[in-house]
């Protein structure tokens, strides 16, 4: 039986951490579109040639060209088991294209875990978060500190705190969020697949109550 799992939430709930933390308990890949389109690009293939385009021009990555890569990369062998899909789908369009990829393999969503969150501690998480200029990776000055103040780890980068992380940017974020997912989590729960957790408690709390849904279902 495979282990699927859906992770919604907004931006600083945590999602890509507890991510992490759970593709290491059931031993399957956690998935971020982020991630995919970095390596689309940096492998330079026709789907990163475009992708490049999109994200160059500070455009979305629309939908088609979204779930053709996703897609793509739930061929993997490394998905034979299962996978772990962060922040996608990100509107009812693509859950129902992710839905109808799915149901030609037979193999199900088995769960939609959405971390709800409050914007004061969004507020507060994106205060210490940090991101090199240089190859996009993300640091938090508490819980994932580089090993040199001001310096990726990874590639020596200078580390800056991104304009949209100050505390007006979030709030409009995080609005725009819910007005965006709000269609989705109704489509989930229809489907009886959906599970809300309080994403706003510490990460190790958080933790226990993904571990409790990925490893009982």
């Amino acid at each position: 039986m495979g282990t699927r799992f859906v992770f919604l939430g907004p931006p600083g709930a945590g999602k890509g951490t507890q991510a992490a933390l759970a593709s290491q308990l059931i031993d399957v890949p956690a998935i971020a579109t982020g991630g995919i389109f970095r390596e689309a690009i940096a492998q330079e293939s026709a789907m990163g040639k475009q992708i490049s385009q999109f994200v160059n021009a500070g455009l979305l990555v629309p939908d088609k060209l979204t779930n053709a890569i996703i897609a793509e990369r739930l061929e993997s062998k490394d998905c034979k088991k299962g996978f772990i899909l962060d922040g996608y789908p990100r509107s009812l369009t693509q859950a129902k294209t992710l839905d109808a990829y799915l149901q030609k393999g037979h193999r199900p969503l088995d769960r939609v875990l959405y971390f709800k969150v409050d914007a004061a501690v969004v507020i507060e998480r994106m205060g210490k978060r940090r991101i090199c200029s240089q190859c996009g990776q993300t640091y938090n000055l508490v819980s994932q500190p580089p090993k040199k103040e001001g310096v990726c780890d990874k590639c020596g980068g200078a580390l800056i705190m991104r304009s949209d992380d100050q505390p007006e940017s979030i709030r409009k974020r995080l609005e725009v969020y819910e007005e965006t997912t709000h269609p989705l989590l109704e489509y989930y729960e229809k489907k009886s697949v959906l599970s809300v957790l309080n994403a706003s408690l510490s990460v190790d709390d958080v933790a226990k109550q993904v571990a409790a849904m990925v490893e009982g279902r």
